[in-house]
Formats: C-alpha cells, sequence, structure tokens
C-alpha cells in the first residue's frame, strides 16, 4: 500500500480542477493510463504473449510494423474512442487523423500519439515508450485536417510512458513535468518524481554517430568539441549514450541531465529532419521545458514551429539548456558566416602532430 502517497487521479483532480474543461482534461489523461497500463502488459509478456515479431505491413512513414506497434495503436484508439472524451485521433501508425463519430461520443479534445517508440527495441528487450500529445478541439463541429496541426505552443497536456524495468507515466499540464510508476499491485500510478528539474549542466549527449559524415557543422563542432574532452575547448570529458528509444533517451535526460540531438542532415536532403514534429517533438519539448531544459530545431523553438502536414518531419536538439543554448548559439554563427568548424586536438598546436 502506498498510504500518504499521491496517485495520478489525486494530482490530477488537484492540479486541473476550476480549470476550463480541468475534469475532462482529467479524465482523459486517466485514459491514457489506461491504455498504458493494457500496453505495458503485453510488453512484460513479450514473446510469451505473442508481441514480439515484425509484420509484414508498414505504415505511412514507410517502416515495418511491429506486432507491439499494432497491438499498442488499436490500445490507444479503442481507449479514445471509447472514452468520449475526444474529437478526433491522430497516430504516428495510421495515414490520416480519424473523427469521433456516433455512437461514440465526441468530446473536446484531440489525441496525438506516437503508440510504440523505439520498436525497433522490442526483440532486444530494450526499453520502449509510447508519446501523447493534447490539444483542443474544434467547438460544435467534427475536426479537420487544419484542427491538428496547430503549433505546440497550444498543446493543453502531454507525456509520454517508459515501458522499462518499471513502467513510468510521466506527463505535464503545464505545472511542471511529474513522474509517476505503475505499482502493479494495485493498479494505480503513484507520483515517485514529482517537478522534475532538468540540470543546466551536463557532460552527456546522445546522437547517433553513424550520420557524423552527414552532418551539418555547427553539429559536427559541437559534438567534436564533446570528443576532444578535456584536450579540447570544453576542457573537460563527455560521455555519449544512444539507446535509438527517444522516450529512454529524453527520461534519463530528465532524471540527471543531458542532450539529446536528431539534426537535419545530408542523408535525404528532402528531410528537414527524421523525428516527427506532432507525435514526438512537440510533446517532449513541452515536457522538457516545463522540466526546466530547452528544445530547438538549432534555428528556432520547436514548439513555435507552424506545422504543415501531420507526419511532419523535424530536427530536434533538446535537453540540459546550457548545451542546447550552445549548439543553438554554433547554429547560427555557422549561419552568418562566423562559425568556425571543429579541427581534432591531434593535428592542433596542443596534439601530436605538432611542429
Amino acid at each position: 500500500m502506498h498510504l500518504g502517497r499521491k496517485t495520478l487521479s489525486k494530482y490530477l483532480i488537484e492540479n486541473l480542477s476550476g480549470t476550463p474543461d480541468g475534469a475532462d482534461l482529467a479524465a482523459l489523461l486517466v485514459d491514457v493510463a489506461a491504455a498504458v497500463k493494457a500496453i505495458s502488459g503485453m510488453s512484460a509478456k513479450g514473446a510469451l504473449g505473442g508481441a514480439t515479431g515484425s509484420m509484414e505491413t508498414t505504415n505511412v512513414q514507410g517502416e515495418t510494423q511491429k506486432k507491439l506497434d499494432v497491438l499498442s495503436n488499436t490500445a490507444f484508439v479503442n481507449t479514445f474512442e471509447m472514452g468520449g472524451l475526444v474529437a478526433g485521433v491522430a497516430s504516428e501508425e495510421m495515414d490520416d487523423p480519424f473523427p469521433v463519430r456516433a455512437p461514440h461520443q465526441r468530446g473536446p479534445f484531440l489525441a496525438i500519439f506516437d503508440p510504440l517508440d523505439g520498436s525497433s527495441n522490442i526483440d532486444g528487450n530494450v526499453s520502449v515508450g509510447s508519446i501523447f500529445s493534447i490539444l483542443r478541439a474544434p467547438e460544435g463541429r467534427e475536426p479537420v485536417m487544419e484542427d491538428y496541426l496547430k503549433p505546440g505552443t497550444e498543446q493543453v497536456a502531454a507525456g509520454y510512458a517508459l515501458y522499462g524495468p518499471a513502467t513510468l507515466l510521466v506527463i505535464t499540464v503545464g505545472k511542471g513535468t511529474h513522474g509517476f510508476t505503475l505499482d502493479r499491485e494495485v493498479g494505480n500510478f503513484i507520483l515517485t518524481h514529482p517537478d522534475i528539474q532538468i540540470p543546466a549542466d551536463t557532460s552527456e549527449f546522445a546522437i547517433n554517430t553513424s550520420n557524423e559524415r552527414f552532418w551539418e557543422p555547427p553539429v559536427s563542432r559541437y559534438i567534436g568539441e564533446c570528443k576532444a574532452g578535456k584536450t579540447g575547448v570544453r576542457e573537460r570529458d563527455f560521455n555519449m549514450r544512444w539507446i535509438a528509444s527517444m522516450v529512454a533517451e529524453v527520461h534519463r535526460i530528465l532524471i540527471r541531465g543531458g542532450i539529446f540531438l536528431y539534426p537535419r542532415d545530408t542523408k535525404d536532403p528532402s528531410k528537414p529532419g527524421r523525428l516527427r514534429l506532432m507525435y514526438e517533438a512537440n510533446p517532449m519539448s513541452m515536457v522538457v521545458e516545463q522540466a526546466g531544459g530547452m528544445s530547438s530545431t538549432g534555428r528556432e523553438r520547436i514548439m513555435e514551429v507552424v506545422p504543415t502536414q501531420i507526419h511532419q518531419r523535424i530536427a530536434v536538439i533538446l535537453g540540459s539548456r546550457h548545451e542546447v543554448a550552445r549548439v543553438v548559439q554554433y547554429h547560427e554563427e555557422h549561419d552568418a558566416g562566423k562559425g568556425e568548424p571543429f579541427s581534432s586536438p591531434l593535428f592542433s598546436e596542443r596534439g601530436l602532430y605538432r611542429n
């Protein structure tokens, strides 16, 4: 039992009562928690529950779907459709948003979600997660595409679930970022990480270095300085992390600081980034900013980007605000023709190959 410990429901009642549509938003987030519990159960069973392995289908992104991708998407869609609190749903796994219609009741919100982030890790039994974003729905009519294409600043709630050794639900309703751990014995999410604050400074960075040859100069400059460690201009050593699950990367940053980069690159010039603005970048940016962090494309604040497509991709740089600010500065200097490209200390005056 958790005598004196605050449940998710109690937290939501305390923080949303008296606000516009507060009771409905609280109820919707409880519905999200119910879907998360269902996905957590399926994830925990793994191959025993038939949830591992790939399917012969691909999603709208052209990615091969995992069985748990489809099962997770169904869990969210059914929960939202039956709950009567949303007017429409958009998922990374579906081509287009769909409106909630009779006999189901239409609610005051729109739900946008990535049902299973990092699904390439499933068969390796590495942490995966779910990400969600909540917007207000139009009043008195069925939502259309334009109603979903709102900047992240218009989110009324956002968060993610992490299916790891413990299942955690991290949410924000614009009043800080808070983490809840699932107590499987009683079926409740218990507040275990109140008012999370990301340290402003860090010595950890997360990036996929296999794409290094495609990076823009500002990113190469920053990562080069981190890799140079004590021998470089930063004069301290950095550690690199990479899990290939945005939820796991962001959660680690929330708990102990760090910077996560999935920057724009030249690998596919038609894509201004790899991560999805609506399903991943916007909700995670709200979570990070509410925890005192910073989130940017390198050139603009992510939550101020006005989306033009529901599956739009974008560059993402987020985490400890001093490090993100440095990367933004390097982009500004590069675009102004002022930035100096990074050169290895091995070839500098202080390096091994000095004259």
